[in-house]
């Protein structure tokens, strides 16, 4: 499979799982859902789709609050660990193995979530765009989008080429190295978890404020807030992420 479409392949998904779906992260998601709610204003029985939704875990408590869920993912493995969870605590929820580029459902939802950088994984440009003329189409007239990624100018601050961490006990060396005159990462994941090794590669567009700003209002968007943190901080010199929350 080339390198360019990494996000087709399963067993990278599959791989990463532990590094990135571990249980500070789905702790985090409490923290995360609040303050989606608090940002855009939705209100339990809306309707919501979480698109890329992984292993669902701000599905199940969106679900858990009384929202009508919708959860579309392209990788199985991540739906069937969802449903699972889903079943175990009597969610209902509906599940749908779906690309963003195809799934679209018009006039169909008062919110759609993008969570966690599950966007820009394409090298062609119009595919961004195609997702949020989706998006813009699945939205009832009024409804808004919530798109948290990882920003331009905060990796700009942080930015190591080589950088270790730990997460749950596993050790993720990260290998970085910029494109495209910041247009663009490539990134090698090594991943050390029970005396196991495994190497990966992912890459992604990089996205300032205002160039997604842009993108969002090409699309049919209007924005309504740029903020640096779930909790709802500007999005400054001390920002943590890029959210925005855009309006149909």
């Amino acid at each position: 499979m080339s390198v360019d479409n990494w996000h087709e392949d399963d067993r990278l998904w599959e791989t990463i799982s532990p590094a990135i779906f571990g249980e500070t992260a789905v702790e985090n998601a409490s923290m995360e859902v609040k303050g989606i709610v608090s940002l855009t204003g939705i209100t339990p029985g809306m309707r919501i789709l979480d698109l890329c939704c992984g292993v669902g875990r701000h599905s199940a408590l969106l679900a858990r609050q009384g929202f009508i869920v919708t959860a579309v993912d392209r990788t199985a493995a991540y739906l069937e660990e969802a449903r699972s969870r889903a079943d175990r605590e009597g969610l209902e929820i509906e599940f749908v193995q779906d690309d963003m580029r195809e799934f679209c459902r018009p006039g169909a939802f008062d919110a759609v979530l993008n969570i966690y950088t599950s966007f820009g994984y394409f090298r062609d440009p119009d595919d961004d765009r195609k997702v949020l003329q989706n998006v813009r189409e699945s939205l009832k007239p009024g409804g808004v989008f919530f798109i948290d990624l990882m920003g331009k100018e905060v990796l700009a601050r942080i930015f190591e080429e080589k950088h270790r961490e730990e997460r749950d006990g596993v050790v993720i060396l990260q290998e970085g190295k910029l494109d495209q005159n910041w247009g663009w990462i490539n990134s090698r994941w090594t991943i050390f978890k029970d005396d196991r090794k495994e190497t990966v590669e992912v890459s992604h567009r990089l996205y300032s404020a205002v160039e997604l700003s842009a993108l969002l209002e090409e699309s049919g968007l209007e924005l309504s807030g740029a903020y640096g943190s779930f909790e709802g901080a500007p999005y400054d010199h001390k920002a943590q992420r890029l959210i925005l929350v855009a309006r149909k």
